[in-house]
């Protein structure tokens, strides 16, 4: 049983190819008859291999008739075959009706080779899909079980050995290993992986056993998701390539209606006769056919996407492909992109009466949620501080974020953007910022909304009472929280202790060993200070962050020069000082800093005005309008960022800025490949018809150069591959 449905399997996948084989049997078989002379044989099996070989043309062809009002190419070559048979027929010259068998025969061979072509083009797609297993180790309940693939769940823990691919995208929770991430980023070095950083699906465990966590849906992996982008990439024509398929729709009905007036005028004019004029012009609907100008640019921008998927360079289609070959000025941000991202706080610097440890917790509270490398290096910063996740926190676009930690509003930020909450900064901390961006750092601001302070001469314990209070130890009134504590701080060579309140009143201070309620009669109340206005600031302080240039930034710039990239410039929402640090670092001369998004938009389109075909290079964060409008979004570095996926055209799976060199090449070799193509495919043609005309091209030999180009630009398609 199993035998039948391997056979049935096997007939539907190589249908074509046994379909052209079976026709150039026939074909032979009916030739030798003819030559035999078994006319009768010859008429049996010739016809055989006219339906044989031509059903799924002449299928194809009705169809797109019919449904779609349009003539295809398939149509025209099995009118031309039939007519050729017809002819034979009715001049008894039966090597007509082989020469249209020829014509079905090489048609169906062209049809399997540019099959085979463009299956080639798809190889590196179907290999990735094949790189996730079935069946994953589950932990459940402290056993293992084999899963498939599609029952797991959010949460579960999975054990993958060593050497085995990994099932599906998750973090390590236990273990350490060294990663092969060929397949998806392109790395050629395996990566080393430790507890708490993400692996993905479809790479491969080295030499130490992993326990995962998975943290979101198989069918949402990075690499289910890359085949999906590419697959539609596959299917999604380019503009040259529509302009093509607008060309041959009524190119295909100019060469009717000429091939109509070649059977009908030559014997008025040059008077020739009938059978010669249809026979021209039957072989003119063959070579005058645009098969090799329709193949000349799809498998090769095919080839370009397949190749740039292996190397970890993902082409959303190949619009893009074709435009990276035509770039003409490049955009770097600089957070992530010319610098690794990965950044570290390498100096926290307090101010007044505030700690290092102040400083980092407020600004923690509030970068928790954030998804920049400098809010993710504040936090890792802050591991060893209590600090809890601030609430209404809202980020400012190329200036800060804001929200309350603790019941306190916390600014964060670069110096403008805090400036404009607390009026002036500090000169002394002003003057270290400068000195610390001069060295390449970033520098953020941290401040925070001032509360009511009340003072009072030093006793033991105090107690805080609104004005109405009705006895003491009573709680404040409403809208104003209890408080008891005792701080000591040195103030006019006192002890003073300082109470820190919000309060929408003044406040009474009494001691603790007050005799009576109303103590005023017998303590001296030293000093009460009204309750400061919510919008009033103050600087807690500084943190530096420290990040590094790409080892290989410096090399990648001038290859681009090199290649004759006219303009590449920096665009960051960094300030100057640290922005002209790096680019000096790197080679740029050309720097746009402290940007909103809203600027390095203007950035890009003032680009495209001089140079037309501009690529915009992101993290795919915070950059998505510059991405959007650039000619070419290019997002790096970020292998499971949704954002990058989904803004840019162009995503780089490995952190590694050369592969937009390559890109470019891919689109410069793509660009080459597809004029070439167009300048073969239009030669085969022009000759053809020429030596059509003069006579010297009979059908089969029309049939063998209409179908030898279009199976050579197909084939040169291929060489993008490599």
């Amino acid at each position: 049983m199993l035998y039948p449905q391997r056979l049935t399997q096997f007939t539907k996948e190589h249908a074509d190819t046994l379909a052209a084989l079976l026709c150039g049997l026939l074909l032979f078989l009916g030739w030798l008859a003819l030559h035999l002379g078994a006319l009768g044989w010859a008429l049996l099996l010739l016809p055989a291999a006219y339906v044989i070989g031509g059903y799924e043309s002449a299928r194809e062809g009705l169809t797109t008739l019919i449904k779609e009002k349009e003539l295809d190419v398939d149509l025209l070559m099995i009118v031309a075959a039939v007519g050729a048979a017809s002819l034979g027929l009715w001049r008894g010259e039966y090597h007509l009706i082989i020469d249209g068998a020829i014509l079905i025969l090489i048609f169906a061979i062209s049809g399997v080779l540019e099959d085979y072509a463009m299956q080639r083009t798809e190889k590196s797609i179907r290999s990735l899909m094949s790189l996730t297993p079935d069946t994953a180790m589950v932990l459940r309940q402290g056993r293992e079980e084999m899963l498939a693939i599609s029952e797991l769940q959010i949460g579960d823990e999975i054990v993958v050995k060593p050497g085995e691919l990994i099932p599906t995208d998750g973090v390590i929770v236990s273990g350490y290993s060294t990663i092969n991430q060929a397949a998806i980023t392109g790395e050629s070095l395996p990566v080393e992986k430790t507890v708490g950083a993400e692996v993905f699906a479809g790479t491969i465990n080295g030499y130490g056993a992993l326990r995962l966590k998975i943290h979101k849906p198989a069918a949402s992996s990075l690499i289910q998701r890359v085949i999906r982008l590419v697959e539609q990439a596959q299917t999604e024509a380019p503009p040259s390539q529509q302009f093509i398929e607008r060309f041959e729709r009524g190119y295909a009905r100019v060469i009717v209606v000429a091939g109509i007036l070649l059977a009908v005028l030559p014997p008025f004019v040059w008077g020739w006769d009938w059978e010669t004029t249809i026979y021209r012009a039957l072989t003119f609907l063959v070579v005058a056919s645009p098969c090799a100008l329709m193949a000349a640019i799809m498998p090769t921008l095919l080839s370009g996407i397949a190749n740039g998927a292996k190397q970890g360079i993902l082409f959303k289609n190949g619009a893009q492909l074709e435009k990276m070959g035509k770039v003409r000025a490049i955009a770097f941000d600089k957070t992530g992109t010319l610098t690794t991202g990965q950044v570290e706080v390498c100096r926290v610097i307090a101010h007044g009466e505030y700690s290092q440890d102040d400083v980092l917790k407020a600004a923690a509270s509030l970068e928790s949620s954030s998804e920049h490398p400098i809010g993710k290096a504040i936090v890792q910063a802050a591991t060893d501080v209590d600090w809890v996740h601030g609430v209404e926190v809202q980020a400012i676009p190329g200036k800060g974020i804001v929200g309350i930690a603790e019941d306190q509003k916390v600014i964060v930020g670069n110096g403008a953007f805090v400036q404009e909450y607390v009026g002036e900064l500090p000169p002394d901390l002003q003057e270290l910022a400068q000195s610390l961006e001069m060295e390449g750092k970033t520098v953020v601001w941290v401040a925070a909304e001032r509360c009511d302070e009340i003072y009072a001469l030093k006793s033991k314990t105090l107690h805080i009472y609104g004005v109405n209070a009705s006895r003491r130890g009573g709680h404040l009134r409403a809208g104003v929280p209890p408080v008891e504590q005792s701080v000591r701080r040195a103030k006019a060579q006192r002890k003073l202790h300082k109470i820190v309140a919000s309060s929408s009143s003044a406040l009474h201070i009494y001691g603790v060993n007050a005799s009576r309620r109303g103590a005023k009669a017998q303590r001296k109340l030293h000093k009460i200070v009204a309750p400061l206005s919510p919008a009033s600031y103050q600087i807690m302080g500084i943190i530096a962050i420290a990040d590094t240039v790409r080892s290989e930034a410096v090399a990648m710039i001038q290859r681009l020069r090199q290649m004759g990239v006219e303009e590449i410039v920096m665009i960051t929402g960094d300030n100057q000082r640290t922005a002209d640090s790096v680019a000096r670092t790197v080679g740029i001369k050309q720097v746009y800093a402290e940007l909103l998004p809203e600027d390095k938009l203007g950035v890009i389109r003032s680009l495209q005005q001089k140079y037309q075909t501009v690529a915009m290079v992101g993290d795919g964060i915070n950059d998505a309008p510059a991405l959007a409008q650039a000619s070419v979004g290019i997002a790096m570095g970020i292998a499971g960022s949704d954002v990058a996926l989904e803004t840019a055209d162009i995503v780089l799976m490995a952190d590694r800025l050369e592969k937009i060199a390559v890109a470019i090449q891919l689109g410069r070799r793509s660009h080459s490949i597809v004029k070439q193509n167009i300048v073969v495919a239009l030669g085969f043609i022009i000759l053809l018809l020429m030596g059509n005309f003069l006579g010297n091209v009979n059908l089969p030999l029309g049939v063998i150069g209409h179908e030898g180009s279009t199976v050579l630009v197909t084939l040169s398609g291929l060489r993008l591959l490599k």
